[in-house]
């Protein structure tokens, strides 16, 4: 826990001596994007990493506490910060009642991950539908900038908040690996029948690992609105943000502290650079990206974490 801690110390003080060292907008807004995905798939990796549980909905979360956060602002009159707590407990909440209902079924595997997109899907129609979400339109929050609005001028107000958001993930994570519940939830993920066998409840393990997943997927949806105050539900429960939350967290490895940050990081440069070099050729960006996606999962099954653990093994044997 010791090395997870100052490798966490180590990881605050990267980013603040790399904020507080320039003023481009154009790096200062890639790292805020790069920590947002990194919370994607670190809040991903919590269930699908350590628990098993793959979901293909984890939109369904994000927009419930952007929503939430939304709607408290602007129909409650609530103070951003405060809103920003609500969107993560309506998000938190969310989670417990989609593992109860699944859950307590015995859905897992493909089954569980179906039901998830189906919520999704669901939330993102009913969003459509009400008046109090803006429908198709969306919501707009009104332009005040100031930090007690969460509306920074500048994103290094933003990153601040985002590397504290990854940082509480971090420590969550370390914590879990450290801990009797993260024991018991990687035995449920192993071996659900033999780990009830030896006293563990399968159920209020992963209720309590979709339950942190969630609040910190609604963590980012809150942050998500407070960036670009503007949402609407394609936007927030559509697919894409499922994707980039479990894409970071597979690529950089399932079940690890870091694995999704550097996965996140990585995919982000690479939309990046595809984007900016081959952004005269339509499509040609999404194909490259896709290409190296596909070639990472097929030749590096443990992620680009799992890879430097074997290039670190294989240089201390050599050297002994």
């Amino acid at each position: 826990m010791k090395a997870d801690l100052a490798a966490i110390a180590a990881f605050v003080l990267c980013i603040g001596v790399f904020t507080a060292a320039t003023d481009s907008g154009v790096l200062l807004n890639a790292l805020m994007m790069a920590l947002y995905a990194a919370l994607l798939a670190q809040a991903w990796n919590l269930l699908g990493g350590y628990g098993g549980q793959f979901s293909f909905g984890h939109a369904l979360f994000f927009g419930c506490g952007a929503y939430a956060s939304a709607i408290a602002q602007m129909s409650g009159g609530v103070n951003a910060w405060l809103a920003l707590a609500l969107g993560v407990a309506a998000a938190a909440l969310l989670g417990l009642a989609v593992g109860a209902l699944t859950f307590r079924y015995g859905l897992k595997g493909s089954y569980f991950a179906l039901v998830t997109l189906a919520f999704a899907e669901v939330f993102r129609i009913l969003a459509l539908s009400l008046d109090f979400t803006g429908g198709g339109v969306g919501l707009m929050l009104p332009l005040k900038p100031a930090a007690a609005n969460l509306q920074f001028v500048s994103r290094k107000g933003f990153i601040a908040l985002v590397a504290g958001f990854v940082v509480l993930a971090l420590l969550a994570t370390a914590a879990l690996r450290h801990s009797r519940l993260g024991a018991q939830l990687q035995a449920v993920r192993d071996n659900e029948d033999a780990a009830r066998a030896v006293g563990v409840d399968p159920l209020r393990t992963k209720l309590a690992a979709i339950t942190l997943s969630a609040a910190v997927t609604g963590a980012a949806g809150a942050f998500y609105l407070q960036v670009f105050q503007y949402i609407d539900p394609n936007i927030v429960f559509g697919p894409g943000i499922s994707i980039e939350a479990l894409v970071g967290a597979i690529v950089g490895g399932l079940g690890t502290l870091w694995g999704p940050l550097l996965g996140a990081a990585v995919l982000h440069l690479l939309a990046d650079s595809t984007r900016n070099l081959f952004g005269e050729l339509p499509g040609l960006n999404l194909v490259i990206y896709g290409t190296v996606l596909v070639l990472i999962v097929m030749f590096m099954p443990r992620g680009l974490a799992g890879l430097l653990r074997s290039l670190s093994a294989a240089w201390k044997a050599r050297r002994g």
